[in-house]
């Protein structure tokens, strides 16, 4: 670990607009994946302590088609993304396996990739729509899908970035508004896409990071138009960018593989660049106490405090406030909650926690006894976090300054899906069902 020590500088308070153009309006709701303020916590929230399959349900439905979007809510609407495979495929002749590209996942039947919209009190389908029909002309990781990204919306349009299957754009209660098809990417090993949007102001900000021609876009959100487009010197990457305002200015932070950036988002300037991150970037940046914090954990680990107020590149200097090599997560993001901020080691059900502001140590590499498997990011709410396995287990903790687990909950389901909480609900989107969990 390298710790700069700054008090000067690390009790400076730089103006933040952590939703982006959302304002208070996000606070009770969970407008984009990761919550109204992108880091994770859900302030207004007190979801139950406990549930299980007969316990605390408030509703349970079938999830359409597969993915691992994550649910994002705004009053009493529920969105995801999903991909539907087609039974027979319009553009084979009746003929579903014919013709489909030939990748070292085999062949590919047509998939309808849709956005779905639930009533968030009873679960009944509002809306399913159809943003584009497709073949895909490669694969995606065995533990993967077609529909890892996660919308956003404002509550009166939703946006879905479905990768080389374009960018589309709805009302909430489901006219289409605009579609842009942005390309197609090819992903390192044909592990699948996944980076969501997000909101910056008037532009809809989306990553397209590749094996060839990465690039980052701005694009008017009410009418799809391009409003800027720069080149990235990265290869594939899955984050999702977070935006934030300093100093009257909006910037929107992405992190990757060879550099952490934030661009200026009415222009796509890079303000600031910041190396010091693993292979295989996937989690994304949370931001807080005038800071922001990127983390990856492929091959090596890395979490780094970076100070917001900078410019040109900060590798290396005292802008990062500090740094951690060890003990980061590969898939799920770290939650930022109070004074502290969780990471889970690699995918595993292992927590460490380290002061936000100065990266030191509260505890470190403690068990999840229970859990194997995290890739959901985990959640915090009402003085508690809330880490998801994948074999459906939730650890509930208690927020202080050792590991105490509150309880374990058991659904019968997969769950690889980010959760979201809003009022006394959580909401968890597994392989199979989406539950509504709270107190009856």
């Amino acid at each position: 670990m390298r710790l700069f020590l700054l008090p000067a500088r690390i009790g400076l308070l730089i103006p933040l607009l952590f939703w982006g153009t959302l304002g208070t309006r996000a606070w009770g709701n969970w407008p984009m994946w990761r919550g109204p303020a992108a880091t994770g916590a859900a302030g207004q929230a007190n979801p139950p302590l406990r549930w299980s399959e007969t316990e605390n349900i408030k509703w349970k439905v079938k999830v359409p088609g597969e993915g691992s979007s994550s649910p994002v809510i705004w009053g009493d609407k529920i969105f995801f993304q999903t991909a539907v495979k087609k039974e027979v495929s319009s553009a084979a002749g009746g003929d579903p396996y014919a013709p489909q590209p030939e990748t070292a996942q085999g062949k590919f039947p047509m998939y309808q990739f849709d956005v779905v919209c639930l009533d968030r009190r009873t679960g009944k389908l509002l809306w399913q729509k159809t943003a584009c029909e497709a073949v895909p002309h490669e694969g995606h990781h065995a533990d993967g899908n077609f529909a890892s990204f996660s919308p956003v919306t404002d509550g009166e349009k939703v946006w879905a970035n479905f990768g080389s299957r374009g960018v589309h754009c709805y009302d909430v209660e489901g006219n289409h508004q605009w579609s842009r098809d942005l390309g197609i990417l090819k992903i390192h090993n044909a592990f699948g896409e996944g980076s969501s949007p997000a909101l910056a102001g008037e532009a809809l900000v989306v990553v397209m990071d590749s094996q060839e021609n990465s690039r980052i876009y701005a694009l008017h959100k009410d009418t799809g138009e391009i409003l800027w487009e720069k080149k990235r010197d990265e290869p594939t990457s899955w984050s999702t960018p977070v935006t934030v305002e300093v100093d009257g200015k909006m910037q929107v932070i992405v992190n990757a593989v060879q550099r952490v950036r934030s661009y200026d988002a009415a222009t796509g300037e890079v303000i600031w660049e910041c190396g010091g991150q693993t292979r295989n970037v996937i989690p994304s940046p949370v931001v807080g106490f005038g800071m922001v914090f990127c983390t990856s954990g492929f091959r090596g680990s890395k979490l780094q405090g970076i100070e917001l107020g900078h410019t040109g590149d900060l590798t290396g200097t005292a802008a990062v406030l500090w740094e951690i090599d060890k003990y980061a997560p590969y898939v799920p993001s770290p939650v930022l909650y109070g004074e502290k901020i969780y990471v889970c080691s690699g995918n595993k059900a292992i927590v460490s926690c380290y002061e936000a502001r100065t990266g030191r140590m509260i505890f470190e590499k403690q068990p999840l006894e229970g859990l194997n498997e995290i890739y959901a990011s985990p959640a915090g709410a009402a003085e508690r976090l809330y880490f998801v396995g994948r074999d459906g287990k939730t650890a509930v903790v208690r927020y202080g300054d050792t590991l105490e687990v509150l309880a374990v909950n058991t659904l019968e389901d997969k769950i690889d899906a980010s959760p979201a909480l809003v009022g006394d609900e959580i909401y968890l989107k597994g392989k199979n069902y989406i539950y509504c969990i709270g107190k009856g």
